[in-house]
């Protein structure tokens, strides 16, 4: 038997069998699990004497194991000879692209339309910019001064878009023939079945509600690009309502094929029928791509996004290179039984060989922890050092020496002293140090961020790389990005639906049908085209056992070749990560959230760090409107309770808008000690630069997704006056040097720093720009506007109306708590024995009258801002204050 076993070809094996098993014994055992056992005597014999030798002889490796080992699933095999052959990838690009935006305009059948949100999601996932607009409404305005807003239109409804009004479609027409922008359209199941009915206004026949399969793509179509013709989608596709065409022009050229799918079979069925249509725009001078059914089936994923890139003239293209590196965790890490055999690391590297030939400079990324060197069976205690053996073959990373998360770790000495018994290990077994990456146990540490950690990396391993599924969150994957902290780039990971419990097939949740959907235009498959960096993270379990993550990954390349033009590569996470930055600079800076508000999160967070006294309030200025009074009103009411001082800005954080942000969540929470305030009491946070900066809104949002937010509101040309001699005030040399008028009116060929002044004094009092870039984030009724004017006469009534917004108790009386301080010109707070305390002597200064001429000019300057104010005040059902009244007025 071990000798027929020993000379019999591996393929004769069947499918269990892999091209790098050798070893006779195990090719016996998948004979035997094939055998009905119960009727050979023979086969019980011998599995019986195999497993008893096996057991003594390898006292402690579970009898599962040996068995299941054996049944090594084969990847997919080459493609077939038409999707083998070389095809050059389409190149859409034209000039016509430099007329349109690169953003798409979808027309919706509502806000929670499946269809609608799946193309949505799509966009999302391959940062394509877009709009939606509900079907039935007008179209929104499609141009600027000389350039179209949006590079495709797509109609989620192919029908809403043949029955548009004569109004709205003759301007959609013209626009797409101006503008040489193009449509797509779905075909969506209807309330009728169409058998041979034309569509509206179209040469075009439809038929619907069929059943199909066997999908292909057609070579010739200009449409694809990222699409690769010559493969065929056997079997049923995804749904009972497909729509297909039957064109009555040579305008239309079919872009992918399916077969009718009949019980009966006729003749008919095997004529293929037109599943996606492009409409040459030869008779109305429009291009269209027309889909006969919505995005579930993975093709028309891909078919979408050549459609994109097609009718925008290359201006929705996407990079067709994809980078993939496989990051091993857990290496010498897991129970007997589960870890790698010698055999298992050949099967490795010959897979890795497997996968240079189609990825350039691929190796497997090895993350080593060393306490559990050697903690194996006998065979796999050989695997460990055939790993070691073979370590020149693989990159290798640093993991935790002892697996142990590092927010654990309440301080940074700890963690150096384990990290370095994992980088003494190295250097005393041959294992490269120089990688400059790293990843974190369960991602603890990274996000949310453990300080610590960071500065151990840095300090011992030298790490400027690392990776986390957890930013922002770990689910929706299409919404994983990365950020730089600390000096380290951390770049999103993905996951290919291999787990340290994913060991044997036959065991895979869902069985091998649901890892083949996923491989072949499923979620693995779609994260790689998505992404055009993809670090895929995987355990030393993975390799071993059924050595699924051989199977997925030599798979899902082989079906990368045979169905897209990408080109795949590989490379050191140093350089991916310079790599994904250069593509997307605009995530460098993070995007803080909340650890509380995930349950993920708060498992690999500090048990010794809070987030309950988080500020649920914001007092977001503008400069100079009297929100220094406000927060020295709010901090007299007991249940709030402002922000710890900071040493250099006194009672503002300015934590969102400046270098400040980039310290971290825990320079932030240190601010708002656990022992501050208690549970009936809320804390706030004023700092008056938050209302005018370009990332607040966003950062604040993202952090206090449920704080009430606080603006004052005055007259802008007053406030632009205060701050100019505010800064005089403080010996700023501009405003020393130069009047205000000067200043103001200076154009933009002036000097920077004056340039700079003009800003500052300026575009705070654009109130209506920037309180919509807080609606952006914030709903409306989390706004609450203040009449700056009417804090300073009226402060009483302005804090009543306050506490009313902010639904706090006790109900506080402020006419006991202010008194007006006659020498001051204000409100102070009222001590006693009719004494005040007020703010600084920097508070309620008198300035000299602005000039006439200046007056005249910030009248003229803010008048279309305080009309936009107007309307924005009434729009939200607020009250116009007087002083906007009277800066409209004619007066």
């Amino acid at each position: 038997m071990e000798g027929r076993c020993a000379r019999t070809p591996l393929l004769e094996c069947g499918e269990y069998a892999h091209g790098h098993k050798t070893t006779a014994p195990r090719c016996c055992f998948w004979l035997a699990s094939h055998v009905n056992v119960r009727k050979c005597v023979a086969g019980v014999m011998l599995l019986s004497v195999l497993t008893i030798f096996f057991y003594t002889y390898y006292v402690t490796a579970p009898l599962t194991s040996l068995v299941w080992r054996d049944r090594i699933p084969r990847p997919l095999s080459q493609c077939s000879l038409l999707a083998s052959q070389q095809q050059t990838a389409r190149d859409h690009r034209s000039d016509a692209r430099l007329r349109i935006d690169a953003k798409v305009l979808v027309i919706a059948e509502s806000l929670y339309s499946r269809l609608g949100r799946d193309i949505a999601e799509l966009l999302v996932a391959n940062r394509i910019r877009y709009k939606v607009e509900v079907a039935g409404k007008s179209l929104p305005v499609l141009t600027t001064l000389d350039k179209g807003r949006y590079g495709v239109i797509v109609f989620e409804s192919l029908s809403k878009y043949a029955n548009m009004d004569k109004w709205n479609r003759e301007l959609l027409d013209k626009y797409c023939r101006e503008y040489s922008v193009g449509v797509v359209g779905f075909a969506t199941p209807g309330e009728e079945t169409l058998v041979g009915a034309q569509l509206k206004g179209f040469p075009l026949f439809m038929h619907t509600n069929l059943r199909l399969k066997d999908a292909s793509l057609n070579p010739a179509s200009p449409v694809l690009r990222l699409s690769r013709a010559g493969e065929t989608a056997w079997g049923s596709l995804p749904g009972d309502h497909w729509t297909v065409f039957r064109p009555n022009s040579s305008t239309y050229e079919p872009v992918a094929w399916a077969l009718r799918e009949n019980e009966y079979g006729t003749n008919e069925d095997r004529i293929p029928l037109a599943t996606v249509m492009q409409d040459h725009g030869r008779l109305d001078g429009v291009q269209r791509v027309l889909f006969g059914s919505g995005l579930q089936f993975w093709l028309h994923r891909l078919l979408f996004l050549d459609a994109l890139s097609y009718l925008s003239h290359g201006q929705l293209s996407l990079s067709l290179d994809r980078w993939i590196l496989v990051d091993i965790d857990d290496i010498f890490v897991g129970e007997r039984g589960t870890r790698l055999h010698e055999e298992d690391v050949s099967a490795l590297m010959a897979s890795q060989v497997a996968l240079q030939r189609l990825v350039p400079g691929f190796r497997f990324n090895l993350g080593f922890s060393a306490k559990y060197y050697h903690h194996g069976t006998v065979l796999e205690n050989r695997g460990d050092d055939a790993l070691l053996k073979n370590r020149e073959y693989f990159n290798w990373f640093c993991h935790m020496w002892n697996h142990q998360q590092p927010h654990l770790y309440s301080n940074v000495s700890q963690l150096e002293a384990e990290m370095m018994l994992n980088k003494q290990f190295a250097m005393e077994h041959g294992i490269p140090t120089n990688s400059c990456y790293s990843v974190s146990p369960h991602h603890s540490g990274v996000y949310p961020v453990h300080e610590p950690l960071y500065e151990a990396w840095r300090k011992v391993w030298d790490v400027k790389v690392t990776s986390t599924e957890e930013y922002p969150h770990l689910r929706p994957a299409r919404l994983r990005r990365g950020f730089k902290h600390r000096g380290v780039m951390v770049l999103p990971r993905q996951t290919c639906g291999l787990f340290t419990h994913t060991l044997l097939l036959e065991r895979y949740p869902g069985g091998r049908q649901r890892l083949d959907k996923s491989i072949q235009g499923g979620e693995l498959f779609q994260t790689v085209i998505n992404n055009p960096i993809n670090i895929f993270m995987t355990h030393m379990s993975n390799y071993g056992n059924d050595r699924l993550a051989l199977y997925t990954f030599e798979s899902v390349v082989k079906f990368l070749r045979c169905w897209t033009n990408v080109r795949l590569a590989s490379a050191p996470p140093l350089s991916l990560a310079e790599k994904y930055f250069q593509l997307r600079p605009d995530e460098l800076s993070p995007l803080w959230g909340n650890p509380c508000d995930d349950p993920r999160h708060q498992r690999i967070w500090s048990k010794a760090k809070w987030c309950d006294t988080l500020p649920r309030v914001l007092v977001i200025g503008p400069q100079k409107t009297g929100s220094t009074a406000l927060y020295t009103f709010l901090a007299m009411h007991p249940t709030l309770v402002p922000n710890q001082p900071s040493p250099i800005t006194y009672e503002e954080l300015q934590f969102f808008n400046n270098n400040n942000y980039l310290k971290g969540l825990d320079w932030y929470l240190n601010f708002f000690p656990p022992n501050q305030s208690n549970a009936s009491q809320i804390t706030f946070e004023k700092s008056a630069t938050y209302f005018d900066g370009d990332l607040v809104p966003r950062r604040a949002h993202a952090l206090l997704p449920n704080a009430k937010i606080i603006a004052i509101l005055i007259s802008p040309s007053k406030r632009a006056y205060s701050w100019y001699q505010h800064i005089r005030s403080h010996g700023d040399p501009i405003a020393n040097n130069y009047t205000f008028h000067t200043i103001i009116t200076a154009n933009d060929s002036a000097a920077k720093q004056l340039r700079d002044l003009r800003n500052r004094c300026l575009n705070p009092g654009k109130y209506s720009h920037y309180l919509e870039r807080w609606l952006s984030e914030y709903n409306s009724h989390q706004l609450h506007i203040i009449d700056g004017s009417l804090l300073r006469s009226e402060p009483a009534a302005i804090m009543n109306t306050l506490q009313k917004f902010l639904k706090i108790t006790p109900h506080v009386d402020y006419n006991k708590l202010l008194k007006y301080d006659a020498k001051k010109g204000f409100f102070c707070q009222a001590m006693g024995n009719e004494k005040t305390k007020c703010l600084g002597k920097s508070k309620g200064r008198v300035y000299p009258p602005m000039e006439d001429r200046s007056a005249k000019f910030l009248k003229r300057y803010y008048t279309p801002h305080n009309t936009a104010l107007s309307k924005l005040l009434v729009r939200l059902g607020r009250p116009v204050p007087q002083w906007l009244k009277d800066e409209l007025s004619n007066g």
